[in-house]
C-alpha cells in the first residue's frame, strides 16, 4: 500500500476553482482503483497551501493510474480546467507507506 501526498500551492483568490478541480479528481482516483482520502483546503495559517491524500495498493498500481489518466477523457477535462483557471500554481508529490499494528 502506498499513499500519495500532494502539496499544492494555489492562487488564494481561486480557492473556489481549486475546490471544483478537487471534486473532479476524487471519483477519478476511485475509477482507477485508488481510495481518495480527500483534499484539504486552507483554513488557518497559509492561505495558498492545499493538500490531497489518496492510496493505491502499490506504487505500480499508482503508476498505471498516472499513465492511464493521460488517456482518459474525464481526467483530461480536469487537467484542462486547472490549466484554464490557473488555480494550481505548483505542486509537489511524495509517497508514504503506513506503519500498522
Amino acid at each position: 500500500m502506498v499513499t500519495c501526498y500532494i502539496k499544492y500551492i494555489i492562487d488564494p483568490n481561486k480557492v473556489e476553482q481549486f475546490e471544483q478541480y478537487a471534486k473532479m479528481w476524487i471519483p477519478l482516483v476511485a475509477k482507477f482503483g485508488g481510495q481518495h482520502h480527500g483534499y484539504f483546503l486552507p483554513s488557518e495559517g497559509a492561505n495558498n497551501v492545499a493538500l490531497a491524500l489518496f492510496t493505491f495498493p502499490s506504487l505500480a498500481a499508482y503508476e498505471i493510474y498516472r499513465n492511464d489518466s493521460f488517456e482518459d477523457q474525464e481526467c483530461m477535462v480536469a487537467f484542462q480546467f486547472a490549466k484554464e483557471t490557473n488555480c494550481v500554481l505548483s505542486y509537489e508529490r511524495s509517497f508514504f507507506r503506513p506503519v500498522l499494528d
